[in-house]
C-alpha cells in the first residue's frame, strides 16, 4: 500500500488497507547491525505506528538475505569512550522498547542471522515465525556482557 522511511535504514510498508504494517530493517550493507542511528529510526517508527488507530499488527522483517539482525554495530561501538556508551545504552533500549510496547500483536519474521540485540528485537516481539535458515543467540554472554 504506501512505505515510509525513517531515517536511512528503517522503512515502514503498509498493506492490507493500512491495517498490517512491516517494520523493515534496511542496513544490508552492515547486515542490519544496530547503530545508533538505526535505534533512534526503530523507535520513531514504533511511535508513530503505535499512534495509528489503524495498524491492527506489526511485522517486523528485513531486506537482508541472510540476516534478519545480527545485533549492535561493533565497528561504532568500539569507537564509543565509556562516556559515548552510556549515552548511547538508552539510545539503544528505545529501539527494543519501542517494539516490546507497540500496542498491536507484533510479529519478528527472522531469516538468517538474529544474533546479539538482533535476537532480541526479536525477542521484543509477541510472536518469532523463523525459517529453517534462522541462527539465533547471545553471543554477548561469553564475553561478559549481559542481554
Amino acid at each position: 500500500m504506501g512505505e515510509e522511511r525513517f531515517g536511512e535504514f528503517v522503512l515502514v510498508r503498509r498493506h492490507e488497507e493500512g491495517t498490517v504494517a512491516e517494520l523493515v530493517l534496511d542496513r544490508p550493507k552492515a547486515m542490519n547491525a544496530v547503530s545508533t542511528e538505526m535505534a533512534r529510526s526503530v523507535a520513531a517508527a514504533c511511535a508513530a505506528l503505535g499512534a495509528d488507530q489503524g495498524v491492527r499488527v506489526v511485522v517486523v522483517t528485513s531486506t537482508h538475505e541472510r540476516a534478519f539482525c545480527v545485533g549492535a554495530d561493533l565497528k561504532e561501538r568500539n569507537s564509543f569512550t565509556d562516556a559515548d556508551l552510556v549515552r548511547q545504552r538508552p539510545v539503544a533500549r528505545g529501539a527494543y522498547t519501542g517494539v516490546l510496547e507497540l500496542p498491536v500483536p507484533t510479529i519478528a519474521a527472522v531469516h538468517g542471522f538474529a544474533l546479539g540485540g538482533g535476537f532480541e528485537l526479536a525477542l521484543s516481539c509477541d510472536l518469532i515465525v523463523a525459517d529453517r535458515t534462522a541462527v539465533v543467540g547471545l553471543p554477548e554472554v561469553s564475553v561478559g556482557v549481559i542481554p
